[in-house]
């Protein structure tokens, strides 16, 4: 499976952005499509999930009502939106795949696949 993100720049606070991670190889297995993101000096951090089997969408607090994944599967794409864009979203945004189980969607670990990552600079 190679996934390939795109999309970041540098926006302004109160901006959007939307993310895409298009995917190829064999992602049958694939039980759930994350998105993540790592701030300098800082780990890297759950930001968003989507599960295959209902379609179920998590988010991490800081991110909830602003942020919104999605999938089209016929284009085995993954999307973020990011609206209301804030300093603090700033860091390089991953994608990435796996047959994770539900208990650990959030966790880096859990995840298989993972894209090169792309940068988002929210400037105030």
């Amino acid at each position: 499976v190679q996934l390939q993100a795109s999309g970041g720049g540098l926006v302004q606070a109160g901006g959007y952005l939307r993310l895409s991670c298009a995917a190829s190889g064999r992602t049958a297995s694939s039980r759930a499509w994350g998105w993540f993101r790592q701030a300098p000096g800082k780990e890297r951090a759950f930001v968003a999930a989507h599960r295959r089997d209902g379609g179920y969408t998590y988010y991490s607090d800081s991110v909830k009502g602003r942020f919104t994944i999605s999938k089209d599967n016929a284009k085995n794409t993954l999307y973020l939106q990011m609206d209301s864009l804030k300093p603090e979203d700033t860091a390089t945004y991953y994608c990435a795949t796996g047959s994770v189980i539900l208990g650990q969607i959030r966790t880096p670990t859990a995840y298989t696949y993972w894209g090169q990552g792309t940068l988002v600079t929210v400037s105030s």
